[in-house]
């Protein structure tokens, strides 16, 4: 790989520059994935509250119901 980079005549400099770049983009990726599961997180506390208010509403019929 490295002999078809030096004969295509790829100069050192560029090749460390794609390094970069790719090191950039791959932290740029990491940064999405750990926002990514952050909001997947405050998603599910929401359905969990929402669930929680869901059975104190059908508690509160049932009693209703047998009173």
């Amino acid at each position: 790989k490295k002999e078809r980079k030096r004969r295509e005549g790829v100069s050192k400099i560029e090749r460390r520059k794609e390094g970069e770049r790719k090191k950039e983009r791959k932290k740029e990726r990491k940064k999405e994935g750990r926002k990514e599961k952050e909001r997947k997180k405050e998603r599910k506390k929401e359905r969990k509250k929402e669930r929680k208010k869901e059975r104190k509403k059908e508690r509160k019929s049932y009693v209703f119901s047998i009173s």
